[in-house]
């Protein structure tokens, strides 16, 4: 949350900073919600500050952005993406929301991207978790944030020994909340689900468009 706000850990200043002992969210002046990808061939880690909520179409939009602005650049002959990813959360592997969404984004960026959610207790085994993660925590720790720019600045600093690099940015959009999947979805979307572990494992397809 952005404020005045007690966050843990160390920070040296050369004057006190007084904050609110609580978190609560009434006392913030908005919020920072990353979603983050990370890329294994290139060490490169890449965040999407949000400023509304963490919506299964804000991580499509993480994806939408990374690849436009990243991906299809820096892989111009893919035709398909590999997705490693926790279970819960915006893109929860158990709600058709986020695979409505998915399907959507697919149709528009006209490539595969083929899902493998990590089974519950497990995420910690996913690389982001200890590539990316811990190191923006640790240049945040104890930071007052007073504003996303903030935040996103103090995100961009991470680095590591073997040459982490960070691209942020902020999608400034409001994002509603409790959305409903459509009725015909299950019927029509291009989802594959694997035999071994469907619940967790699925390719997505763009649809035929008609014109």
């Amino acid at each position: 949350m952005i404020g005045s706000l007690f966050r843990a850990g160390q920070l040296y200043t050369q004057q006190s900073v007084a904050v609110f002992d609580h978190d609560w969210p009434s006392l913030a002046q908005g919020v920072a919600i990353p979603h983050g990808l990370y890329d294994l061939q290139t060490n490169e880690g890449y965040i999407q500050i949000g400023t509304s909520h963490n919506t299964s179409e804000f991580a499509c939009d993480s994806i939408r952005y990374w690849w436009m602005t990243y991906g299809k650049e820096r892989y111009p002959l893919a035709d398909s993406i590999l997705l490693l990813c926790d279970g819960g959360g915006s893109n929860s592997s158990r709600y058709y929301i986020f695979k409505q969404d998915l399907q959507a984004l697919v149709n528009e960026l006209g490539i595969d991207i083929r899902m493998a959610h990590y089974p519950p207790y497990t995420s910690k085994y996913n690389p982001i978790e200890h590539r990316l993660f811990p190191h923006l925590s640790r240049v945040c720790q104890g930071v007052i944030f007073e504003s996303v720019k903030m935040v996103q600045d103090l995100m961009t600093t991470a680095t590591t020994c073997t040459g982490l690099k960070v691209f942020t940015t902020i999608l400034d959009k409001v994002y509603q909340t409790g959305r409903k999947v459509a009725q015909d979805f299950k019927s029509t979307m291009k989802i594959t689900f694997d035999e071994f572990l469907p619940q967790w494992n699925y390719t997505v397809k763009p649809e035929l468009q008609v014109i």
